[in-house]
């Protein structure tokens, strides 16, 4: 167990062999040349939607190509960027550029790949709504073929793929394609950014602004990974029906929701957390972040383990007390 494992949690993993791929050509040849004793596989981007709590005893497959090219048509574009290209950087790129739509997902950490995995969303919009086909290489059958899986059969919901479920394991994702919009449409209605865009007198806002503002958001109630160790928000939301959800806010008047269908709502786990008592609690070198309870952070020396056990505290918390269940969004090994 020689091979350390980059994550952004500051875990201490490591794995039997780590290969670094730099092009898609590379993963094809790579892909070929694994044997049984390689088994099992992992692919890990940057390594920011995963908790270890163990070292990783097989293979790790690092995708690292990070190029682009694009098809710009008279209403549109076409993006197939690499799978290992930062998602911050490709935000960056599409908006400098003016290929828009993907401009509320900034200053999201993790790669490309992993965001087609996780459908990664934030401030109303989602890697799905823009996502429109996904080229792998299948692990199981390792001919190194690249096959390209249109975005209506990867079945994606909220915070969800077959990636994550019953293709878990099969397939590394070499480039993810991306419909985008020449024309601006800001989406405004979510969280604060309505009143922020008011506090700086701004009525129509320019794609770089809204990228900012996003930025700013983030920065003000979210740790940097690079200073103190987190994989983002670590709880998903949970979705109740609505006659679950009014037979709990009869004791909780104040639960916020958000409505997903006619019979369904979304409640934030945040809030869950913090009426729980969580917020900026700590448990040893595991800690609920101060200003968003959704974010557990590793104060410095934390295991996998000592991250895992204040997890299973705070659902245990939330079960006792609202009787919802909480599921975490990061992948936990």
């Amino acid at each position: 167990m020689a091979c350390k494992i980059a994550n952004t949690f500051g875990i201490d993993a490591s794995c039997r062999r780590y290969i670094e791929i730099g092009g898609c050509d590379e993963a094809q040849r790579v892909v070929r040349m694994l044997t049984d004793a390689d088994n099992p596989l992992l692919v890990v981007g940057e390594g920011s939607n995963i908790l270890f709590t163990k070292d990783f005893d097989g293979t790790v497959l690092h995708p690292a190509m990070d190029g682009y090219d694009v098809t710009v048509c008279p209403d549109r574009v076409i993006l197939r960027c690499d799978s290992g290209m930062k998602w911050d950087d490709l935000v960056e790129t599409c908006v400098r550029n003016g290929w828009h739509g993907l401009e509320n997902l900034s200053g999201i950490p993790g790669d490309v790949g992993s965001a087609a995995v996780q459908n990664i969303g934030a401030y109303g919009t989602e890697a799905k709504d823009f996502i429109s086909a996904v080229s792998v290489i299948d692990l199981q059958t390792r001919t190194g073929d690249i096959i390209t899986i249109p975005a209506t059969e990867l079945k994606y919901g909220y915070r969800y793929s077959r990636f994550k479920d019953e293709w878990k394991g099969r397939y590394l994702i070499t480039q993810v394609s991306f419909n985008l919009s020449v024309t601006y449409s800001p989406r405004i209605d979510y969280g604060n950014i309505r009143s922020i865009l008011r506090e700086k007198d701004i009525n129509n806002p320019t794609a770089e602004q809204m990228r900012e503002i996003i930025l700013d958001i983030r920065s003000a109630k979210l740790p940097d990974p690079k200073v103190t160790g987190s994989a983002g928000s670590f709880f998903m939301n949970p979705v109740v029906s609505t006659d679950e959800y009014l037979s709990i806010k009869e004791a909780y008047p104040d639960m916020p929701y958000y409505a997903v269908d006619d019979r369904h709502v979304k409640i934030p786990a945040a809030w869950l957390i913090e009426r729980c008592g969580w917020k900026g609690r700590s448990m040893g070198k595991a800690a609920v972040h101060d200003r968003q309870p959704l974010v557990l952070v590793n104060k410095g020396g934390a295991t996998g383990r000592d991250v895992l056990n204040l997890c299973n505290a705070i659902q245990a918390d939330v079960s006792r007390c609202f009787g919802i269940s909480l599921k975490p969004e990061v992948i936990i090994i």
